[in-house]
């Protein structure tokens, strides 16, 4: 059976640590490297879900692509049962359940977060956006679609319990994918020449400017855009060690809900 280092070896083989921003944290980052694994349980995040599901099914290592620890947004100043993350934290090492997260670097690489998100929409030929990361992808539909028909598209495609969308009176044709919070390169989008961009976490007066700017605007939330790529790491580590048991988080789902106005 394969050490926790020889996993993270092979992770970085598909997603190269040189290419995670210089702020992320990627890698082996919780447990013991020469730990051996038998079973793996992929998920998008760690959370106390993934963990107990984790530990239930007797996985001894968690790969995932959000950090569980020292985020740009979350560093850890300290680790007590009585904070979220301590108690997360605690709860794993304790258990001896190792963590690998792939961020940035599975945003960015070929066949990562992004390629995933282009293959689910049926983008055809999909390349490289020329944003300077390198991280969203475009491609063409194989037949163009109305806005409200390809919004729907997208949300069953992605499994989401809703999207939100906006329209500058186009028809879908030439598509732009971020997995994720993405919103920053919309002028990217642009400047190819796409009519609609999908991507996470976009704000009020981005839709807003949707319309002047030219082009149609769809978030179908940060959890369903980027979850996908679970499904490829699944594939990839049963690929490199047919030995090792390898499953996807039944427990980890998306958790924004949807009131529908009638």
């Amino acid at each position: 059976m394969p050490t926790v280092r020889e996993i993270e070896q092979a992770l970085f083989a598909l997603a190269p640590k040189e290419l995670a921003a210089g702020w992320d944290n990627v890698g082996h980052l919780l447990g013991d490297p020469d730990q051996t694994v038998k079973r793996v349980l992929v998920a998008l995040d760690i959370t106390e879900a993934v963990a107990d599901e984790a530990l239930a099914a007797g996985c001894g290592l968690i790969v995932a692509h959000h950090p569980v620890m020292n985020c740009k947004w979350l560093p850890v100043q300290t680790v007590r049962s009585d904070t979220p993350q301590g108690h997360l934290l605690l709860k794993l090492l304790r258990s001896g359940v190792s963590a690998i997260c792939m961020h940035t670097n599975l945003d960015v690489t070929e066949g990562g977060v992004n390629d995933r998100l282009a293959q689910v929409l049926e983008l055809a030929d999909p390349g490289p956006l020329g944003d300077p990361e390198g991280l969203c992808r475009m491609g063409k539909l194989t037949r163009p679609m109305t806005l409200e028909a390809f919004a729907r598209f997208v949300c069953k495609a992605l499994g989401a319990n809703g999207v939100r969308y906006a329209g500058a009176g186009k028809m879908v044709e030439r598509v732009a994918v971020g997995g994720g919070a993405c919103g920053e390169y919309q002028e990217f989008a642009i400047a190819a020449g796409c009519d609609t961009f999908v991507t996470a976490d976009l704000t009020y007066h981005t839709f807003l400017d949707a319309a002047g700017k030219g082009i149609n605007l769809i978030d179908a939330g940060h959890f369903p855009t980027e979850d996908p790529v679970c499904e490829t790491l699944v594939s990839y580590l049963t690929e490199r060690f047919p030995d090792l048991s390898v499953r996807k988080s039944a427990s980890h789902r998306e958790v924004i809900q949807y009131i529908i106005n009638d």
